[in-house]
């Protein structure tokens, strides 16, 4: 049942949601350390610091959705399929653009979001100015989910 292609895949599938869930985890934190300190201040801003909070937090959902995809193509919620050592090698390199730019984007995007949540403290007019500053950088994190997912669906 755990041939070697099998445990590659897999540990392809674990790294792509361990450092989505990573980057995800680092910029929520430095988003909300931010946001703690403007709702300190200013506590009628809470719902938009809320939201700037938020969007880093979609990476460890994109890492958690491929290391799903992973799974159901090898029928490890199922029957689990017979995968030689380049198969296991194959999904393991297919999670390898959202874990990596999970990671990285998800602690960008947390930096983003902290700025814009500084801006908003400071003009609450602005956050949709914010918001989009912060949308910007899940861009690449959008880019590597469909990278991931094209890769998958192709072996």
């Amino acid at each position: 049942m755990f041939d070697s292609g099998l445990v590659i895949a897999i540990f392809g599938a674990t790294l792509c949601a361990l450092l989505g869930g990573c980057g995800s985890a680092l910029g929520v934190m430095y988003a909300g350390k931010a946001a703690a300190g403007v709702v300190s201040e200013k506590p009628d801003l809470f719902g938009k610091m809320l939201v700037l909070q938020a969007l880093p937090g979609t990476q460890g959902i994109y890492g958690f959705l491929i290391a799903i995809l992973v799974m159901v193509n090898t029928g490890l919620l199922g029957d689990p399929v017979e995968l030689t050592v380049a198969q296991g090698w194959s999904y393991f390199f297919a999670t390898l653009p959202m874990a990596i730019v999970g990671l990285i984007s998800g602690i960008a995007q947390g930096k983003t979001a902290a700025a814009a949540i500084h801006m908003t403290g400071k003009q609450p007019d602005a956050s949709g100015k914010g918001i989009t500053m912060t949308a910007l950088v899940e861009t690449y994190a959008i880019l590597a989910l469909l990278t991931s997912i094209l890769l998958i669906f192709s072996l």
